[in-house]
């Protein structure tokens, strides 16, 4: 199984709106994809600035590629991104998970 890591950075004053869109909108879209696992969103509060990071469990690479595109470490983002997001982070991370309970 593959983790894909995103991180965003919103104003604090967008935080409610911002997750409520990524609940609407972007978690349905993931879990439309054939071998997503889960997704899982993080949110932490510092300041102005409120950070999230989502992390998306996969099957393999091939279903992060169907999600994503050819490049599966380019991150993916809606037209509705550029009302909430402070900037546009290109990369997204990938880790292989080697344990779980």
């Amino acid at each position: 199984m593959i983790v894909r890591m995103w991180h965003g950075r919103v104003p604090t004053a967008k935080a409610e709106a911002y997750r409520a869109f990524v609940n609407a909108r972007a978690i349905p879209d993931y879990r439309s994809v054939p071998g997503n696992v889960s997704v899982h969103i993080l949110e932490r509060r510092e300041g102005e600035v409120t950070h999230f990071v989502t992390l998306t469990f996969w099957e393999s690479l091939e279903a992060i590629r169907a999600f994503a595109g050819d490049d599966p470490e380019k991150a993916k983002y809606y037209p509705e991104d550029d009302g909430f997001l402070l900037e546009f982070e290109p990369r997204v991370v990938h880790y292989e998970v080697v344990g779980r309970s």
